[in-house]
Formats: structure tokens, sequence, C-alpha cells
């Protein structure tokens, strides 16, 4: 009995003692497994002997893992590639109001290099905007503002957006400077062909009203007015006409037929239309060409439109026994310095102020008193979007009371 005992008892004894080297001998394993998953969690065993199921489940969840943090690092890329090529600015404000992101377009429109860290009110700088954003972090709701900023000529609309999440904002920043020019440039287009428009017409009916009178019947004043009625249609369909050529050459409607041209026979050209005007007004019109200039690719009649455009403004500005001169002479073009010629309209009449210089080529833009005359005021807009239309350029350079040169340059033929 004892003997059995003893059998039973050294029996339980090796079973406890195997049961703890095997606890042990397993604790060390995962160990060391652990071991392996925080020092080099991407090359895991899937074999690992008493472990396949748990090594090939971590595996598993740890390609699951990367796939998913590959997806989203992707979509990180995208979205941060995007952020960084938008022109509109986008900022991240948390709870406090500091700044957690900011993409280059907001810290250019701001111009400030490193918004990071700052709060909103030192980035944007506006009390309106501030406003704005503090409004939507207490209303929770998104908010709206537009501001002038007149030391940097810039029109900004700010829209803060809550964030529910995090309790802070999102904020997008917008340049609506060249938006709102255009808004100014097509009133001031209305206005200015609404008061052109008005003068004829009024005149029209008063002439017309005139003649329903009795004055029709009037041997003297009839013909008269029937001779100021037909000045006052031709001026509309002038301005009619070269409406439509504005139209259509700044829709890119006017097709070019570029060809080599010598300078010296489109000045001549135009200098031979314009000789008549120019004598009837009691001026001297001559040209100058140098010599040996090489041929531009241009639409003869186009730029020849703008000689006598520019030749006509010459002549109504200039006192009688004044000089116009056509020029036309070689030119270093565009940044990279390749051939060009220039061309030149340079007369002695009043000259043109200062500050109005470099409105001149606007349409309908009027000068002072002294330069007023006939005329719709669409001539130098036009010459303008047809040299631009030539890859040219073209600009005045003027002094009151002695007179003017407008310059025009076209890029010659590459040979």
């Amino acid at each position: 009995m004892n003997s059995f005992l003893w059998v039973i008892v050294t029996t339980l004894f090796l079973l406890a003692a195997w049961f703890a080297w095997q606890y042990y001998d397993l604790k060390r394993r995962m160990n060391d497994y652990s071991s392996l998953i925080r020092n080099q969690p991407n090359n895991l065993p899937t074999d690992l002997k008493g472990f396949e199921n748990l090594s090939n489940a971590i595996a598993s969840l740890q390609t699951t893992f990367n796939l998913q943090l590959s997806t989203s690092d992707s979509k990180n890329v995208r979205l941060s590639t995007v952020l960084e090529q938008l022109t509109d600015g986008v900022i991240i404000a948390d709870a406090n109001g500091l700044i957690q992101f900011a993409n280059p377009a907001a810290q250019k429109l701001f111009e400030i290099p490193n918004a990071l860290g700052h709060s909103v009110t030192e980035v944007v700088r506006n009390h309106q905007l501030v406003d704005a954003w503090r409004l939507c972090q207490q209303t929770s709701e998104m908010q709206s503002e537009s501001v002038e900023l007149p030391a940097r000529h810039q029109f900004l609309q700010l829209i803060a957006i809550p964030d529910a999440h995090a309790s802070g904002s999102l904020l997008l920043v917008q340049d609506l400077t060249r938006v709102r020019k255009l808004e100014n440039v097509r009133r001031d287009f209305i206005s200015n062909v609404s008061h052109e428009l008005r003068t004829p017409l009024a005149s029209l009916k008063a002439l017309t009203e005139t003649l329903q009178d009795g004055a029709l019947a009037d041997p003297d004043a009839g013909p008269r007015f029937l001779g100021r009625i037909s000045t006052e249609v031709d001026a509309l369909t002038q301005m009619a006409q070269e409406l439509l050529d504005l139209s259509r050459i700044e829709s890119g409607q006017v097709e070019l037929i570029l060809a080599p041209l010598a300078p010296k026979s489109l000045i001549t050209s135009a200098a031979d239309r314009m000789k008549m005007q120019a004598e009837r007004a009691g001026l001297k019109l001559s040209i100058k060409c140098e010599d040996a200039l090489q041929n531009v690719r241009a639409d003869k009649s186009r730029l020849e439109q703008v000689l006598v455009n520019l030749i006509h403004n010459a002549v109504k500005f200039t006192k009688p026994g004044g000089d116009i001169v056509l020029e036309a002479g070689t030119a270093l073009f565009g940044k990279s310095g390749s051939g060009g010629v220039r061309f030149a309209v340079r007369d002695t009449g009043v000259g043109i102020p200062a500050e109005s210089l470099s409105r001149i080529f606007e349409r309908f833009y009027r000068m002072d008193k002294s330069r007023t005359g006939s005329g719709t005021g669409l001539g130098l807009s036009i010459s303008k979007h047809i040299v631009e239309a030539h890859g040219g350029k073209i600009w005045a350079e003027s002094r009151v009371g002695l007179g003017s040169v407008f310059y025009f340059e076209i890029p010659v033929v590459m040979t």
C-alpha cells in the first residue's frame, strides 16, 4: 500500500514538474514573441511551434493594418498636395484659436511665413474677419465675411466653419480682388456705354423734334439739321462697329492672317491713308525708318489699323503747324532679348497728364478737358488688343505741352 502511494505521489510530482516546465517554456516563448513584435514588427515569423494559429492571426492583422496605413498615407499625401496647390487659403485652428495647419496660400494671403502655433488674431489681423471667426466659435454655425484691405489693394472673403469633433474651426480664405476688379470693369463699361449713347440719342431726338415742328420746310435749317442727324447716325454706327470689333478681338474670334511684313511698307501705307487728314488739320506728317529692318510676322490690315488709330489721335490733339512722325526701328523684344521692331507715332500735341498714361488704353477713358474731342474712346483699346494678339506690347510716353509718343513692338520673323 505504501509502495502504491509512493508511486502516485511520484507520478503527481513528475506531472507537476512537467506542467511547470511547459508553463515556463510557454512563458519564455511568449516573452520572446512579444519582444519580436516590439523590435521587429515587420518580420514576424508565422511558424512558431505551438503558436501557429496565434502567429498567423497576428500576421494577418499586421498585413491588414499595413494596408490600411498605406491607404491612409496615400490619402494624406493626396490631400496635402491638394491643399498646397490650392489658391484659396485653408487654416485649421483648435478650440483655443491656435493655428494647427495653414497651407501656403493662406500664409501668402496674410503675409506670414509660418503661421503654425500663432493665434488666429495674430495671423488674420483684421477685426471684421476675427469677429466672424469668434462668432463661429460661439454659435457653432458657419460664418462668412468680406473685407477690403486698402493698404494691400485686396478684397478677401473668410468663411469660418465649426469643427464639431475637435471644437476648433476651419477657415477658408478667398482672394476676390480679381473678381471685384472684373465687376468694376463691367460696371464702368455699362456706365460708359450709356453715357456715350446718351449724347447722340438726345441730339437726334432734339433735331427730329425740331424738324417735326416745322424746321423741315425751312430751306436753310432743314438741310442743316438733316446733315447733323446724318453725322450723329454715323457716330453711332462707328461706335457699334468698334464695340463689335473690340468684343470679337477680346474673345479671340478675330483670326489674324499672319505673313512676313516689311516695317517700312507698313508705316508708308498708314501715312498715305492719313496724309490728307493731317494736311487739312495744318500738320506735317512724315516717316522715319531704319535701314535693313527685318520683317515682322503680322496681319497687315490689323497693324495698319493700329497705326491709323494712333495717327488719328495725334491729329486730333495736335495744334495746326505741329508735326507727326511715324518711326520704325530695331528693338530687343521680351525677356530673352530676341529681335523685334519698335513702331512709334510721335506728335507735338498738348500731351497727356501723368495720371492718365496708365489708363488711356481703357475703354471710353476720357482725359482732362484739354484732350476732349470727337471719337468713341475705343480706338486705343482696340489697338492694345491687336498688338497683344500679335505677341507684342504697346505703351505711351508724354509730357504735357510737349507732345506724346505711342510705341508698340512686334517680334520679327525668325529665320
